[in-house]
C-alpha cells in the first residue's frame, strides 16, 4: 500500500455476465475507491479461460476486503501487490520507424537506468509503426495509457492526421517530442530535436523528479 492508501489487487475469476458488477459491489461496501481497472480473458496458463481483473483501489485496510472478495463464488484467486505506478512508474511512449526509435530509445534507456539507479521509476515503451492512419490511432491511443507522460515521435516524414492526433495528446496535457523531420509534425510538437539519442534523453530528463529540465521552458524550440 502506498503512502496514500493505494493498493492492487489482481483477480482470477469466472468468465460470465455480472461478475464485474459483483465485484465493484464487493468494493462500495467497503469503502474501497476504484482509480484503475483493466479485464482480459487469460489465453493460456492453469487458468485458460478465466478473466483477470485488475484493480487500484483508495481505501483502508485491504484485509476485510481481500476477505470478502475471496468468499465471492465466481471468484478463484485474489493476490494484493503495489500498484503500477510504483513498479513502473512514468511512462516514455516512444512511435514511429523501427530505425529511428530504437535509437531514441537507447537514449531513454540509458538515461533512465541513471534515474531509476536513485530510487526513481521510470520506464520506455517502444512501437514501431508506420503509415499515416496506424500512426494517428496509435497517437490516439497514448490518451488510454495509464501513466504515459510524454511522447516521442521518431520517423522521417509524419504529417496530416497524425498532426491533429498530436494536438489532441497536447491538449490532454501530455508534451509531444519530434524527431528532426519532413511533414506537419515537428510544427505541432512541443519540442523538435535532431539527434535521436538526445530526443530520448530529453523525454526521460522531463519526467524524471530529479532532473532540472523542463520541456515547458523550450516549447516551440529546436536542438
Amino acid at each position: 500500500m502506498t503512502a496514500d492508501g493505494t493498493f492492487a489487487i489482481s483477480i482470477i475469476s469466472e468468465n460470465r455476465l455480472g461478475v464485474l458488477r459483483d465485484i465493484a459491489g464487493i468494493m462500495v461496501e467497503h469503502h474501497a475507491n476504484i482509480v484503475l481497472t483493466q479485464q482480459s480473458i487469460l489465453s493460456c496458463g492453469p487458468d485458460k479461460g478465466k478473466a483477470h481483473v485488475y484493480f487500484e483501489v483508495e481505501g483502508d485496510d485491504p484485509g476485510d476486503l481481500i476477505a470478502a472478495l475471496v468468499a465471492a463464488p465466481t471468484i478463484h484467486h485474489v493476490t494484493v501487490y503495489q500498484p503500477l505506478s510504483q513498479i513502473f512508474g512514468s511512462r516514455v511512449i516512444i512511435f514511429g520507424g523501427g530505425a529511428q526509435v530504437a535509437q531514441v530509445a537507447m537514449g531513454a534507456v540509458n538515461e533512465a537506468d541513471r534515474h531509476n539507479m536513485r530510487g526513481e521509476r521510470i520506464s520506455v515503451d517502444t512501437f514501431a509503426v508506420v503509415g499515416e492512419q496506424k500512426l494517428t490511432e496509435a497517437v490516439d491511443a497514448v490518451l488510454r495509457l495509464p501513466r504515459a507522460s510524454i511522447l516521442v515521435l521518431a520517423g522521417s516524414l509524419m504529417g496530416g492526421t497524425i498532426s491533429e492526433a498530436v494536438d489532441r495528446v497536447r491538449a490532454a496535457g501530455i508534451p509531444v517530442i519530434a524527431l528532426k523531420m519532413a511533414g506537419s509534425v515537428p510544427e505541432h510538437a512541443d519540442l523538435v530535436v535532431t539527434d535521436p539519442i538526445q530526443a530520448g534523453v530529453f523525454a526521460v530528463m522531463h519526467v524524471s523528479s530529479s532532473a532540472v529540465f523542463d520541456i515547458n521552458r523550450v516549447r516551440g524550440r529546436e536542438f
